[in-house]
């Protein structure tokens, strides 16, 4: 396995009653602020090193969040997903952030749109990369893995915290088998997150945040299941800020038609088509998804 840049800055901050969001900073500490928002699973450093490098040859400032209950963060359950917007605006605040972009992968996407949703006049664009859809209420659509999520969630409500325990003892002594799973889920995936899991250096980002994260605790994941199952707390269909999303058309987790339905209820969205791609193609797209957000930035308001 190929060694990987650690992140330039590496800390938590506090944002309520005996709570604490980790994060990681890549690229440049006085350029243009673009929060990362993991997928499920996932931490803080689930970023390529492709963007970083972007990040630092551009002046784009780029931090990863652990969300409660992985890596760095204090395990917490919100009430809906609506609710991390404040845990995320008290972190900009801390680290002296205005202004910003928002970018949600799978599990990360609705966090990003509840940022964006409750405050527009900081969130100048969001980009989201196979985003979760609603599963309840109005907004709704039916299929792919959260039929799955849905099903479990009475089971995770009450013994998600001590499986997360399990997982995180069993990762934090992982390392020799981690590898070797990360490349059977690539046999396993189609084909075109199985070229992306190929690479050396996605191996090597997933297996340094999977490490790094999930080896401290991994009840996030359990969390998110959970408020993805809820009422999110806010309408997709209120959300003003400019949206641009990405989605695979081979995407066998979030179904392509979720990405395109989400599309349509957002009042200034463009969808971006990955002929071919499944659920991570995005991740092997960093530099332009970047560039198309910055592009968006550059416009006026």
């Amino acid at each position: 396995m190929m060694d990987i840049a650690r992140p330039k800055i590496e800390g938590s901050v506090a944002v309520g009653e005996g709570r604490r969001i980790g994060f990681a900073e890549f690229g440049s500490a006085t350029g243009r602020a673009v929060f990362w928002l993991h997928g499920t699973p996932g931490a803080r450093r689930q970023i390529p090193t492709e963007a970083r490098a972007f990040a630092a040859e551009n002046d784009i400032r780029i931090l990863g969040l652990d969300r409660p209950g992985v890596g760095s963060s204090t395990p917490y359950r919100y009430d809906c997903v609506a609710d991390f917007s404040t845990d995320l605006s008290t972190l900009a605040d801390a680290l002296g952030i205005d202004q910003f972009a928002v970018i949600g992968l799978s599990g990360g996407g609705p966090y990003a749109l509840a940022v964006a949703h409750a405050f527009p006049e900081r969130v100048v664009v969001a980009g989201i990369l196979g985003g979760v859809a609603p599963t309840v209420g109005p907004e709704a659509i039916g299929g792919g893995a959260m039929e799955i999520g849905v099903a479990a969630a009475p089971l995770v409500r009450v013994a998600g915290g001590p499986i997360g325990k399990v997982v995180s003892s069993v990762l934090s002594v992982a390392r020799p088998i981690a590898e070797p799973a990360i490349s059977l889920y690539g046999r396993l995936s189609p084909q075109g997150d199985r070229e992306l899991l190929s690479r050396p250096e996605f191996r090597a980002m997933f297996l340094d945040d999977l490490l790094h994260g999930g080896s401290r605790r991994m009840d996030a994941p359990f969390a998110d299941i959970l408020v993805f199952t809820r009422d999110w707390g806010f309408r997709v269909a209120d959300v003003t800020v400019p949206v641009r999303w990405w989605h695979g058309d081979c995407d066998h987790i979030i179904p392509y038609a979720h990405g395109e339905h989400m599309v349509s209820l957002l009042p200034d969205a463009k969808m971006f088509t990955m002929h071919g791609e499944s659920h991570l193609g995005a991740l092997g797209m960093s530099v332009d998804i970047i560039t198309e957000l910055m592009a968006v930035w550059d416009q006026p308001r």
